[in-house]
């Protein structure tokens, strides 16, 4: 059963369970900003990316720029081709060039986590199985949170979109605590955020490009100052 399109499934179901409470969040998030119930589910659809869809849909609503759109999910987004990467190493022969173009469009950190924590190969139809259920989570929770968004009361919308800030706080947190670098890279990153809203000359530089200069400007500065040491078994690079 090991490689098999049911094996797949259930092993990606906590993730697609994991994924409905906060894709209602997302669901919420995009209906307060102006979008329509099937923008919000068509955009979590095709995208499959909650950072990226959060950076973006503020983008589209204040009418910003396709540019400052592409390069924010690119920027945002390109960890997934990396371990899309990673990934494939880990296919059999079963997965097909094609196959590679579909799992890593639906690639999430989850499940690159669980595929690559597989003892041996990975084939074609545990992967389908596993893509499937997570994507299922994202849309449904999605149309749930835009619908509910769509038909409660602003007051009641506006509270539970703090949880989609929630989320965020539940990603960087964990990383803070184990590194001290980490959390210094973050307090950056918002201190120069703060210059770009307070500071008038900055305030004219769109949203979009704001998050893109604050994430990659800090990231930078810390992996000239603090880069990350090579991992145990692990040889640095020359």
């Amino acid at each position: 059963m090991r490689n098999t399109f049911k094996k797949g499934l259930i092993d990606g179901l906590p993730v697609c369970l994991g994924y409905l409470s906060v894709a209602f969040a997302f669901g919420i998030f995009a209906v307060s900003r102006g979008l329509g119930i099937w923008q919000a589910v068509l955009i979590s659809m095709t995208n499959v990316t909650s950072a990226g869809q959060l950076a973006g849909v503020p983008i589209i609503a204040s009418g910003g720029l396709l540019s400052e759109l592409a390069v924010s999910q690119f920027v945002i987004n390109l960890r997934y081709a990396l371990m899309s990467v990673s990934l494939s190493q880990k296919m059999d022969s079963s997965v097909r060039l094609r196959d590679k173009f579909i799992i890593s469009f639906l690639n999430t950190d989850e499940v690159f986590a669980i595929a690559s924590a597989q003892y041996g190969e990975v084939g074609r139809r545990y992967m389908y199985g596993l893509i499937l259920t997570p994507f299922l989570g994202w849309s449904f929770g999605t149309l749930l949170g835009a619908v509910a968004g769509d038909i409660l009361p602003k007051m009641l919308t506006d509270a539970l979109g703090i949880a989609i800030y929630g989320m965020f706080i539940a990603i960087v947190v964990p990383a803070v605590k184990q590194s001290r670098a980490t959390g210094l890279c973050v307090l950056l990153a918002a201190a120069l955020s703060c210059l770009f809203y307070y500071i008038p000359a900055l305030k004219v530089v769109p949203s979009g490009f704001v998050i893109i200069i604050c994430a990659v400007a800090a990231a930078a500065l810390f992996a000239l100052l603090a880069p990350i040491p090579p991992q145990k078994g692990e040889e640095p690079c020359e």
